[in-house]
């Protein structure tokens, strides 16, 4: 159907007064409103004035020709369309293009022809009608993205205050976040165990911009919730995984790194799932050991085929682990070549100073000058002395009035239960129930753990210590744990708690016995205390963080105090 018909106004600039009368007439009849215009600047003046919408303009006249008038009207115009219909005489090409050049949309030649003319005015409304169309659907489009702009600067508010709500400003952490569009596709999480341990999460989800964050909420659920519980990698990833699975469709997931680094043990935990190699850096020998990518992203496998398996370096005081996302890499410059694992290799070997490398990678990137193809995300941890952390106190809200003070519980956790299930964070939960627990909760977390796995490694398992006196051997006694865990079919490993009043305080008691042969508890009673050995960390660190600490039975069950006043 043909649009309705709307008059129009029609601004006539004609120098002799015979063709404006001629052509008034002819327009007028066929139902427009005419203005009249002698010269260019009048013409000018009276669109300023009546904003016509078509000017018939002649090209040669007197005082301001046309050509100059049609700029003129043309700029007052800005982003309406305004057609001007050069009246004209002119027959050369060069004249012609003179009136399109001015800002003429089309010509009409002398003498008039009214059925001509007609069709023109009509063609010329239709572009008007058109062109208006197109910027009131521009600007609904404009006023459409910025209400989605806001959505998203809102969401990434909330976003941003759980995801960074983490210890990522700790004094041992250096990073660089460069999104490729208003939502970070990359994901960066940090937080402390109970232990005083800390957990990080270096993610990219498939794609970038709001859709690649969709995923990112829950797994930051997911990992801060689990990490102040103090459940380890393995469970946490595979609680990530499955929810990841649920959630997001089939064509997304997300290529991730968790790592958790211990400075008691001065160790570090370690898990890539499609991401580029990260590098754990000795600062004594200089060597780099890649963090290879040995599994599949988070969110591809079921439940039944993910593997949680990690692999635990040894670390030592100033020692540094580096994470990056492929947009770093993946970085190009303007003849689309790739920065490259080349260039950041070349960046490692002209390195000669360790605390300076984040900063020269950096500068490498700025220097090679190229443009981001994907979210950029970059992180350096450093292993440094538990004091130079402060991991934040845990908050309770009641008062320990209804805490219980007389109570005790046993477990026995047999072969399938050690494959798969680790009681720590549960035993943790129930015991800083005890209100006068909680201001020890790091000293707690860490002998549970050290009782636990020294149960469950030299005793179940039946592993020597004495493997981890070097690198090689470190690697080597983790992988025989995975091996030796997963084919476990006997043994046993009993826990017993007991929590009682004493004076105006309480006392608690935790027993760990296994099903080990046990060891020679007199020879390693006589160690010194000490720490800072490969091997033989876990009785030094539980005789320095609990009370009366004691093995018994061949060294097959340990006995700790903890104690706590009144005030505590």
């Amino acid at each position: 159907m043909a649009p309705p018909f709307e008059p129009l106004t029609v601004l006539i600039v004609e120098d002799s007064a015979a063709d404006r009368l001629l052509l008034s007439g002819i327009v007028r009849r066929q139902g427009h409103a005419v203005l009249l215009a002698a010269n260019g600047a009048e013409a000018v003046d009276l669109y300023r004035q009546a904003r016509p919408h078509l000017v018939l303009m002649d090209a040669l006249m007197p005082v301001m020709d046309g050509f100059d008038a049609a700029r003129q009207i043309k700029q007052l115009a800005g982003q309406t369309l305004v057609p001007i219909i050069f009246l004209t005489s002119l027959s050369e090409d060069e004249g012609l293009a003179r009136c399109l050049e001015a800002g003429g949309d089309d010509f009409l030649a002398k003498p008039y022809n009214q059925v001509v003319l007609a069709a023109k005015i009509k063609a010329m409304d239709r572009l008007r009608r058109l062109q208006a169309t197109v910027l009131e659907q521009r600007d609904q489009i404009v006023r459409h993205h910025q209400y989605l702009l806001n959505e998203q600067r809102v969401a990434k508010a909330v976003f941003d205050k759980i995801a960074h709500s983490g210890c990522l400003s700790a004094p041992n952490i250096r990073y660089r976040q460069s999104p490729y569009a208003l939502f970070n596709g990359d994901l960066l999480l940090a937080a402390f165990t109970p232990a005083g341990d800390m957990h990080v999460l270096l993610g990219d989800f498939t794609g970038h911009g709001l859709p690649a964050a969709v995923g990112a909420m829950p797994l930051a659920e997911v990992f801060y919730g689990m990490t102040a519980k103090g459940f380890g990698l393995a469970q946490i990833l595979r609680e990530m995984n499955a929810k990841l699975k649920r959630i997001l469709p089939v064509d997304m997931f997300c290529c991730a790194t968790l790592l958790s680094l211990s400075f008691q043990r001065r160790s570090a935990e370690v898990w890539n799932g499609g991401m580029p190699d990260g590098y754990l850096h000795d600062i004594a020998s200089g060597e780099r050991r890649p963090l290879k990518s040995r599994h599949l992203p988070l969110g591809v496998l079921s439940a039944q085929a993910f593997d949680d398996r990690t692999e635990v370096f040894p670390m030592a005081l100033g020692d540094r682990v580096l994470l990056l996302t492929d947009g770093v890499i993946d970085t190009c410059d303007s003849t689309e070549q790739l920065f490259g694992v080349e260039r950041l290799m070349q960046v490692f070997a002209d390195n000669l100073e360790p605390g300076q490398l984040f900063e020269e990678i950096e500068q490498a990137l700025r220097d090679f000058g190229g443009q981001a193809r994907d979210d950029v995300s970059m992180l350096e941890i450093s292993l440094v002395e538990p004091a130079q952390l402060t991991p934040p106190a845990l908050v309770y809200s009641d008062s320990g009035q209804s805490s219980p003070l007389d109570w005790s519980l046993s477990f026995e956790f047999r072969a399938e239960s050690l494959k798969r299930f680790d009681p720590l964070p549960y035993l943790l939960q129930l015991l800083l129930e005890v209100h006068g627990l909680r201001v020890q909760s790091a000293a707690l977390h860490s002998v549970l753990a050290e009782l636990y796995s020294n149960a469950l490694e030299h005793g179940v398992l039946g592993l020597d210590s004495s493997l981890k006196r070097d690198v090689h051997g470190f690697a080597r006694y983790y992988q025989l744990r995975n091996a030796r865990l997963e084919q476990l079919e006997e043994g046993y490993l009993r826990v017993h708690v007991q929590v009682a009043p004493q004076g105006t305080g309480g006392c608690l008691v935790i027993e760990v016995e296994d099903s080990g042969h046990g060891f020679d508890v007199q020879r390693v009673m006589d160690r010194p205390l000490d720490i800072g050995r490969l091997s033989g960390r876990g009785v030094s660190l539980i005789r320095q963080l609990s009370r009366n600490a004691s093995w018994s039975d061949d060294g097959r069950r340990a006995r700790v105090e903890f104690s706590w006043g009144a005030q505590a």
